[in-house]
């Protein structure tokens, strides 16, 4: 008899805070805080109603919000970590930077909220 993998989250982990941060000619910036809620299934991701983010051009940020879930996502379906993606995350805060924001910047900071939750777990990452 096997068990059933572990579901993630096994309980809500909340204020995962992330700055990506890397300065050279392409710099990197991006600052968010999400919770990660366990769901019934799947994988959900909103944006905290009434959340604001000081940057220019503001239509930039659904698709760095967007990168960000990306990166979430992408960190927990890695097949590695057989467990049962069951998730509901909230963005909760985000920072941006003129000279260093972009989607890239905010998806590699979704993929290490992800790893930190994983961390607080205790479940296995890469």
């Amino acid at each position: 008899m096997t068990s059933a993998p572990p579901r993630f989250p096994p309980y809500p982990i909340r204020g995962v805070c992330m700055l990506h941060q890397k300065q050279n000619c392409a710099p990197h910036f991006a600052e968010i805080t999400v919770d990660f809620e366990p769901a019934v299934e799947g994988f959900a991701f909103e944006v905290v109603q009434g959340l604001t983010v000081e940057y220019e051009p503001a239509e930039d940020l659904p698709r760095f919000f967007a990168a960000a879930a990306a990166g979430i996502k992408e960190q927990l379906s890695l097949p590695e970590h057989e467990t049962v993606i069951a998730v509901r995350v909230v963005l909760r805060h985000a920072r941006a930077d003129t000279f260093g924001s972009h989607e890239l910047a905010f998806k590699i900071a979704g993929y290490l909220a992800a790893r930190k939750a994983l961390e607080r777990t205790g479940m296995p990452r890469l």
